[in-house]
């Protein structure tokens, strides 16, 4: 710990990325990426946007990919906000939102970068425990709080929440801002966009990484009312304007045209998850009910840290959270075909099934 360090730096517990080693080639079953690629289409605009415009700074609005994204979901473009990834969109949005005099509730298993997010803008969390099958406590959500983060589905559970649920938690908290991060919701959540001009206090979050195949260019947006949208562009714009580059603008704005690609890559994904459940309940895991591109397995006889170090010796990356109620589990990103049928083929070796 450094003596330059300020005393906001000395206390926070960073966020700690998904291991990327680069000693061997291994099946990456643990950041929760998409198997397949980019569309074509996304590929070949993005090449044709290296060119001599590089020179110059990229729309630091993003007025034709948020243009794009609001016809799709069918908003106005002040309506949409975009970000250098999902990330920086949460970041702005806890800088926007909350404050410490009123706590930001979110859930005890969660999306760890909430309680990064909170501690680097001084809030005070208040952190509600799951139920014990990982399911909402839709209620305890509804009590006096300073505003509310949950993702849906849920990370790292895989567990959705229902339309029905998350209107229950909006109507209980109309002065407070509620955040629902759809990072996964398009393999097989239901999303609550069509809920957004009826509810001035919600805020959408979405990303191009999983869904889209384009973690790599680091784009994500917010959804909501007018409002809650310049809420965000003072603070983009208190920090850095041109956050998005002439590269990711294009690809992304291709992404979302070519969106009849990304269905039929999902439906596969949805498809190779349902038959990786069957298969590792046959020997012998629990798997938490996923409507995501990964699953939460626990194993009654083989600890899951066991089981995580095994497999990352037969070539198998996943991921193990060594936290309260979940270290038993491992988080194991839906790959493909032949990606999964390495991850069952090694899991039964290590079982001995």
């Amino acid at each position: 710990m450094s003596k330059f360090w300020n005393e906001r730096v000395q206390k926070l517990d960073p966020y700690v990325p998904g291991e990327q080693p680069k000693d061997k080639k291994y099946v990456k079953l643990n950041t929760n990426e998409n198997p397949y690629p980019p569309s074509p289409k996304v590929v070949e605009v993005i090449k044709q946007a290296v060119n001599d415009q590089l020179r110059l700074y990229p729309d630091p609005n993003a007025d034709e990919l948020r243009k794009t994204a609001a016809e799709h979901f069918q908003l106005d473009p002040n309506q949409i906000f975009v970000g250098n990834g999902s990330d920086e969109v949460l970041a702005f949005s806890f800088m926007s939102f909350f404050s410490a005099e009123n706590p930001v509730a979110f859930a005890d298993i969660t999306y760890s970068f909430y309680k990064v997010y909170a501690n680097l803008c001084s809030l005070s969390p208040k952190i509600i425990p799951l139920n014990e099958d990982f399911s909402l406590p839709v209620k305890a959500f509804c009590e006096p709080n300073g505003g509310v983060v949950i993702p849906n589905p849920n990370a790292p559970t895989g567990r959705g929440v229902s339309l029905s649920e998350v209107k229950e938690i909006l109507e209980a908290n109309k002065d407070h801002v509620v955040i629902i991060d759809e990072a996964y919701i398009d393999f097989g959540g239901e999303s609550v966009i069509p809920f957004i001009n009826d509810y001035p206090n919600l805020l959408v979050i979405r990303t191009l990484s999983k869904y889209s195949s384009l973690a790599g260019i680091r784009v994500g947006y917010a959804l909501g009312q007018k409002e809650l949208i310049d809420g965000l562009n003072r603070v983009k714009n208190s920090f850095n304007s041109y956050t998005i580059d002439r590269l990711a603008l294009a690809g992304a704005k291709a992404a979302i045209e070519d969106d009849t690609y990304y269905r039929e890559m999902a439906k596969k994904i949805v498809t190779t998850r349902e038959q990786t459940v069957k298969r590792l309940q046959d020997i012998g895991f629990t798997i938490v009910p996923s409507q995501s591109n990964f699953i939460f397995a626990s194993h009654a006889e083989v600890d899951a840290e066991v089981i995580f170090h095994a497999l990352r010796d037969r070539g198998v990356l996943v991921r193990y959270f060594n936290q309260p109620r979940i270290s038993n589990y491992l988080r194991i990103t839906i790959g493909t075909d032949e990606e999964m049928d390495k991850l069952v083929n090694a899991l039964k070796l290590i079982l001995k099934k």
